[in-house]
């Protein structure tokens, strides 16, 4: 039986996994803006200028594409060397 990874899945489930994660933090950042990463933000995701709505929108639009980033290059990997495995 081979195991293999379902590569639509894969990226669904981790861009939606990095989008919430992102908007938990920024919405931690507003709470508490002493602790704030959004300079962390600024050098992740470009066109990323601080904590306001256009800003919240290009980071979570460019987490989901980090998340399909990792599915593109994780998956086929995992298959192959899974493969070669089998």
């Amino acid at each position: 039986m081979r195991n293999s990874v379902h590569l639509v899945a894969l990226g669904n489930s981790a861009s939606l996994f990095l989008a919430l994660t992102y908007a938990f933090c920024f919405a931690f950042d507003l709470a508490f803006p002493q602790w704030a990463m959004f300079d962390a933000w600024r050098r992740l995701f470009p066109g990323f200028t601080g904590l306001d709505l256009r800003s919240f929108f290009v980071g979570l639009v460019e987490a989901y594409g980090y998340g399909w980033y990792f599915a593109l290059v994780w998956a086929p990997l995992y298959n192959y060397f899974s493969a070669q495995r089998g």
